[in-house]
């Protein structure tokens, strides 16, 4: 079975940019699937971060929030949504969901960068600035939900020329985007949102320097911009204050570390991860966790 679990370790599975960095399936068929059970924890979280391919998410039960820079999609069992390539993203949710997704290249379904299918489509499409992330109608447009669904069936169950099936359940699913961008396709690429490259900065500076003692004039420092228009821009892009986006990264570094370091006491790991006391990670730990760093060590392992 194709399909495997999607969380993204912080720690890991990032560069400092946010970019994501595991490859995406293989390079002679770039799609890999995934299926996952978020719970209501940071832990069962999609932290914020970008790729190079498309991704499509389909909520097979509970809810999902999806959210791009400026914008929330609030999804229920049976929403589909697709993200533009290179567009920051989050997922989280308030009780719990099972999902389903794909994240595949465009090579797929160009099958190269000089055929039509590029030039004509998959190029403009993932150079649409008003492509940013696109919740299908699950009335109007469930035929194309379905195509989705039968590309996650494909990939599960590996069955003779499932690469083919595959590969035509996602183009369904990339002209279906096309027709309704289309209008928007004349206008190109348009420049970049300044926000979004600021926070982009500012996400690394954090993640580079989480493990010691940050203000809030240094991370918008990164960005070249003041306090308040710092706050100005994560609170429009991802409606969380930088110090508590901080503290959030801080914690869930830490519950990696509880894991990954079994050897390490609970002192170590919260003097590795910024903070100035171990009572204060405990405590910051039990109020995201819902449980203290030894309890979280104990259950996990």
């Amino acid at each position: 079975m194709s399909l495997k679990a999607c969380g993204i370790n912080p720690a890991l599975g990032l560069s400092p940019q946010r970019r994501e960095l595991k490859p995406q399936g293989t390079l002679d068929f770039p799609c890999a699937g995934y299926a996952e059970h978020y719970a209501p924890d940071p832990a069962h979280s999609l932290p914020w971060h970008w790729h190079d391919e498309f991704e499509v998410i389909y909520i097979l039960s509970g809810q999902l929030t999806v959210e791009t820079p400026g914008a929330q999609y609030h999804l229920t069992e049976g929403d589909c949504i697709a993200v533009n390539a290179g567009v920051l993203h989050s997922a989280n949710t308030a009780t719990a969901c099972e999902i389903r997704s794909v994240v595949f290249g465009q090579s797929l379904i160009t099958g190269g960068k000089d055929t039509v299918f590029a030039k004509k489509y998959i190029t403009p499409l993932a150079g649409c600035r008003a492509f940013r992330a696109y919740a299908f109608d699950r009335q109007a447009e469930a035929a194309v939900i379905d195509s989705f669904v039968a590309a996650c069936g494909a990939l599960a169950a590996e069955g003779p020329g499932f690469e083919f099936e595959v590969r035509a359940r996602l183009s369904a699913v990339c002209l279906a985007l096309c027709r309704h961008f289309a209008p928007d396709f004349a206008a190109g690429r348009t420049k970049p949102n300044q926000d979004e490259a600021r926070i982009q900065q500012m996400l690394a500076f954090i993640q580079e320097h989480f493990d010691r003692p940050l203000t809030l004039a240094e991370i918008a420092s990164a960005a070249g911009i003041g306090e308040r228009e710092c706050l100005r821009c994560f609170g429009k892009t991802i409606h969380i204050p930088p110090m508590q986006y901080l503290l959030k990264y801080r914690i869930m570094q830490g519950a990696d570390a509880l894991l990954a370091r079994p050897a390490d006491s609970v002192a170590q790991i919260a003097a590795r991860c910024g903070f100035d006391n171990p009572s204060n990670f405990s405590q910051q730990f039990r109020r995201f966790y819902g449980c203290s760093p030894r309890e979280y060590r104990n259950r996990k392992q």
